[in-house]
């Protein structure tokens, strides 16, 4: 089974800038699709950003610019940095891993929070 671990939330300025990262435990990393996701209070869940794992991605309108997703097989880890944010990127935001068998694992989440 598959552990990923998300770390870089907190607290930050709009316009200010973070950078996450999730690392995953296990040797499948690299044929694996990765993908950040997030969910703010009273709404559902929605992707953020996926990367494949020939490094193809592809983001969500409200990011697109904004925020790029990268990848390093050598340390198993994915980023998602975070720039220009907006108050409306406050939320949790989980990875997700996911295999061409549709095996899929997700991290805890950390709290991303905009707000002057």
């Amino acid at each position: 089974q598959v552990q990923l671990v998300e770390s870089g939330g907190g607290l930050v300025q709009p316009g200010g800038s973070l950078r996450l990262s999730c690392a995953a435990s296990g040797s499948i990393f690299s044929i694996s699709a990765m993908a950040w996701y997030r969910q703010a209070p009273g709404k559902q869940r929605e992707l953020v950003a996926r990367i494949t794992n020939d490094g193809r991605t592809n983001y969500s309108d409200s990011v697109k610019g904004r925020f790029t997703i990268s990848r390093d097989n050598a340390k198993n880890t994915v980023y998602l940095q975070m720039n220009s944010l907006k108050p409306e990127d406050t939320a949790v935001y989980s990875c997700n891993l996911r295999l061409p068998t549709n095996y899929e694992s997700w991290g805890q989440g950390t709290q991303v929070t905009v707000s002057s």
